[in-house]
């Protein structure tokens, strides 16, 4: 891959979680008797829903550019996270093609396992970054996914839903961003490999 190529897919990062966070900021507050305290961000894309369009193209966004965006992340850190990035990527694919109303149960296979996956790669980038002597992302990067992974277990378990789910996945969109901001910067936590 060239350098021009992975930073065009880098910007990936910044550009799906941004698309994302603010299809579900925009929706919500144009949306009377919803509240993004206590409702999934899913109900704003549910079939019949007046937002169904914009969140589904939030989504979509996100899936797309979170999963070209794994790419890079996987010739710049050592280890499977890249796998969870792009796993995270494609699941919110199948949460945009399986909305609420059509077929709740593949709806929320596909929630659950981008749940797992945003969680699953600051988790995985732990060790990587710690070899490569970033202690203090290594760090960050374990709270961010310790907190993704606690705001996301809330969100199924007790409410208010709405505010964990948003809580969480945005620290998740946060570590992407980081990432994606740190490969554009030129930094790299691995050697450089031939043939990536």
């Amino acid at each position: 891959m060239t350098c021009r190529r992975g930073r065009v897919l880098a910007l990936g990062g910044l550009i799906g979680p941004v698309a994302f966070v603010a299809a579900w900021v925009a929706t919500g507050l144009s949306t009377d008797h919803y509240s993004p305290v206590h409702d999934a961000i899913s109900e704003l894309a549910r079939l019949g829903a007046p937002t169904r369009v914009a969140m589904t193209t939030g989504f979509v966004v996100f899936g797309v550019a979170v999963t070209a965006y794994a790419r890079p992340l996987r010739a710049v850190l050592a280890g499977p996270s890249w796998i969870a990035v792009a796993v995270t990527g494609m699941a919110t694919l199948g949460v945009a093609a399986f909305p609420l109303g059509f077929d709740d149960s593949v709806h929320a296979a596909f929630a659950g396992l981008g749940y797992v996956a945003l969680t699953a790669a600051p988790l995985l980038a732990v060790g990587p970054l710690r070899a490569a002597g970033f202690r203090h992302a290594a760090f960050a990067s374990l709270v961010l996914g310790l907190l993704c992974a606690a705001g996301l277990l809330l969100s199924v378990t007790s409410g208010p839903t709405g505010l964990f789910q948003r809580a969480a996945l945005t620290v998740g969109d946060i570590w992407l961003a980081a990432g994606a901001v740190a490969i554009l910067a030129g930094r790299r936590a691995s050697p450089v490999q031939p043939g990536r």
